[in-house]
């Protein structure tokens, strides 16, 4: 319907800058809902993106184009237009317009919303890449429903998606997962141990050290650590991961890549990417910036190291990122010559950009300083900033009944996501992770999570779209005239509740375009619980009055068993994209009710 919008008004402005009326317009102008529905259908913006170039105000400018739009659709599809504002033109499409529109919801059925606003476009989402060093917590859970609802919004609107996992399976962190097995193997041996603060100590750990020790008996007990370290790291890296995939698998996330940072190194892309910095005169050998001071706050005589340990009195490789809007160089070689880890990141960046248009990056809240770094690194290999979209990602609250529940991975005392999955369910899980934008803290409260009951999110959606269900499934079997889509049937939904159901689910295309262009899989969630509290209002309030779905008007039956259909797709549409199932059945007294 807003696409309709925009061809009337882009021909009415063509025809009257055919004509000299106005400029030839260069900046797209808007079409979008007004915030109050009482204000109209769509507010167009085109007066005030012309007005300067016209040389005319912007109301003027508004009256002459809403003169060249009535002549344009010529009374057919417009009811009413007014001008507001500083030049706003609020349009109202007639009624048998959008009625006329719901019969394509039916025809497309499970591809109703789809579009091709991104067709020919490759996009490659990276998400979750926790460190292969323990389970998935719901942080990280978290990341892995956004960036899986992402991927799956650029999918309904036509882009070429790849989900990508980055196995960060190369340096410290993983080598002192390593040591932490080799301490939990000694202390099989019937040895006394004293695990690090910096260990890993979780029950996992043990499990590792216990089939390492069933392989191998003792015989790396006093072995040097050049011995058994990449051994060790290899065997928990592949057990981790595997921990990891059915945590995965429990919220019903896969990945058509996963690339291993080792496997960077192996192959000499890390290698091939200095050389390439090299050639291009993007780096040279030189030191950390001083330290800058703090507000109020003299600077400090010496900086702290950075968070690779690296210090202003070492002779580093730099990379000229501050060329490309970054605060200061950043590091990709240390003194003895080993590459950063900032290297590798951008390293596999780079890699990634030869087979992708675009870059998604997914990522914890805690890597926001890390953004401007990757954007400068994408400009300066001849990219564009905007390759790349860092999709942030705030902390969870994980709380039962308003209870904190503490979680400390090295504590080894995690809450893991795959607890989480197991006590409130999967559906719960992925569409309670999407009731918030990505960028606010998300309270996740297990008890709400369990109930069925209304004020449970997930439980409140799925409730109306079986309501549904028992709704047709009513009518079928109490011989009740089939849902019809023709004019004339669809001409008796008059009422208010009706029409604002029919905008709402016509509405699903444009906001799922929007949402997967704005990488806001949330829009989906706000959607689908606004839309599903009209219709609950709207059975009751017909339940009050005796205007039931299955009543003595057969013509008024068939029309409103249409508008339950096409609403019934369309929640089953917007549960599919985050994930979630749509069930037809579900235990609730209130389903037994008449309809």
């Amino acid at each position: 319907m807003r696409q309709h919008v925009v061809d009337v008004v882009r021909r009415a402005l063509s025809r009257g800058a055919a004509e000299g009326r106005w400029p030839a317009l260069e900046t797209p102008f808007t079409v979008d809902p007004p915030r109050d529905p009482r204000h109209g259908d769509f507010a167009v913006n085109a007066a005030m993106v012309l007005a300067k170039s016209a040389g005319r105000p912007p109301r003027e400018l508004a009256q002459a184009i809403v003169d060249a739009v009535r002549a344009e659709d010529g009374g057919r599809t417009i009811e009413s237009m007014e001008i507001a504002g500083p030049g706003f033109v609020n349009l109202k499409l007639r009624p048998e317009v959008w009625l006329a529109a719901l019969a394509d919801v039916k025809r497309e059925g499970a591809r109703f919303g789809r579009s091709e606003v991104g067709k020919g476009k490759r996009v490659n989402v990276e998400f979750v890449s926790a460190n292969p060093t323990g389970p998935m917590h719901v942080g990280h859970g978290r990341g892995g429903v956004t960036g899986d609802a992402v991927a799956s919004l650029l999918d309904w609107s036509g882009h070429t998606v790849t989900r990508e996992y980055y196995v960060n399976d190369y340096g410290a962190q993983v080598q002192t997962l390593a040591r932490s097995v080799h301490l939990r193997y000694q202390e099989l041996a019937g040895r006394a141990v004293t695990m690090p603060p910096s260990s890993y100590p979780g029950a996992y750990v043990v499990e590792i050290a216990r089939s390492l020790e069933a392989e191998f008996g003792p015989r790396f007990l006093d072995a040097p650590e050049a011995e058994w370290l990449d051994l060790f790291r290899d065997r928990a890296v592949a057990h981790v991961l595997g921990m990891i995939r059915g945590d995965l698998d429990a919220v019903h996330i896969s990945f058509d890549v996963w690339s291993s940072e080792k496997r960077l190194y192996e192959s000499g892309t890390v290698q091939r990417f200095l050389e390439e910095l090299e050639a291009k005169d993007l780096v040279y050998w030189g030191k950390l910036p001083p330290p800058k001071s703090k507000k109020g706050q003299p600077a400090p005589a010496v900086a702290a190291p950075n968070e690779e340990g690296l210090t202003e009195s070492e002779n580093l490789l730099l990379f000229r990122s501050s060329r490309h809007g970054d605060e200061v160089d950043r590091p990709v070689k240390k003194a003895d010559g080993t590459p950063t880890y900032f290297c590798a990141d951008i390293a596999y960046h780079w890699d990634k950009r030869q087979r992708a248009d675009l870059l998604i990056d997914v990522l914890g809240a805690d890597h926001g300083g890390y953004v401007p770094r990757l954007e400068a690194a994408m400009e300066a290999l001849g990219g564009s900033r905007r390759d790349l979209h860092v999709v942030l990602i705030q902390m969870v609250n994980l709380t039962r009944g308003g209870e904190a529940v503490k979680m400390s991975k090295r504590a080894g005392t995690v809450v893991s996501l795959r607890e989480v999955v197991e006590e409130v369910g999967r559906d719960a899980t992925r569409f309670i992770f999407l009731t918030r934008r990505a960028d606010a803290q998300l309270d996740f409260d297990l008890e709400l999570a369990k109930r069925q009951t209304l004020d449970n999110p997930v439980f409140y959606v799925q409730y109306g779209h079986a309501r549904l269900a028992r709704i047709l499934e009513k009518a079928a079997a109490a011989g009740a005239p089939q849902a019809r889509f023709d004019a004339e049937t669809l001409s008796v939904l008059t009422a208010p509740e009706e029409m604002d159901l029919v905008k709402r689910i016509l509405s699903f295309p444009d906001m799922v375009a929007g949402a997967a262009l704005a990488w806001e899989p949330h829009r989906v969630a706000f959607w689908l619980q606004e839309t599903i509290a009209a219709f609950h209002s709207y059975y009751t309030q017909g339940k009050r009055t005796g205007e039931r779905f299955i009543g003595a008007d057969p013509v008024k039956t068939a029309a409103r068993l249409a508008l339950a259909l096409a609403l019934k797709q369309a929640l089953a549409n917007g549960l599919s994209i985050l994930g979630v199932s749509a069930p037809e059945r579900m235990e609730s007294r209130d389903l037994a009710e008449d309809v």
